[in-house]
């Protein structure tokens, strides 16, 4: 085998980095991507459980609060349909597959309530650990 003429640096850069993902105890009922499993959060972190599921014009979301596993991408003002919000699109950082996203900020007083907190689509998860 023929050996390299790059530094050691230079190899390093090539090299795809790991991703570590982290694990939400097994005795909780948690909800993971359906695309990797890779868990996203527990029960205990949905928000609304009581009022059920969100949805717009054709899709069905679940509102949360901490998460794990969910990168965020820039924000950026959209309209949604409950007014203008600036939000960041969400991704599993395991296999990168869009989920929802986390609204920044919300510019009308009656949608504060939702700054900080993340919508994830249904389509993108599944139930782990504990469901009956």
């Amino acid at each position: 085998p023929e050996l390299s003429e790059e530094s050691p640096a230079e190899m390093v850069k090539m090299t795809k980095s790991k991703t570590f993902q982290a694990y939400l105890p097994n005795c909780h009922r948690t909800y993971s991507c359906i695309h990797c499993r890779a868990h996203l959060a527990n029960h205990d972190e949905l928000i609304s459980k009581a009022s059920g599921l969100f949805r717009d014009l054709s899709n069905f979301f679940f509102f949360f609060s901490p998460r794990v596993n969910v990168g965020c991408g820039p924000a950026e003002e959209r309209v949604l349909l409950t007014g203008l919000h600036a939000v960041a699109d969400i991704y599993c950082e395991n296999c990168k597959t869009t989920l929802g996203w986390k609204y920044e900020h919300a510019f009308e007083s009656s949608q504060k309530y939702k700054e900080g907190k993340f919508i994830i689509e249904l389509a993108h998860m599944i139930k782990d650990n504990g469901w009956e």
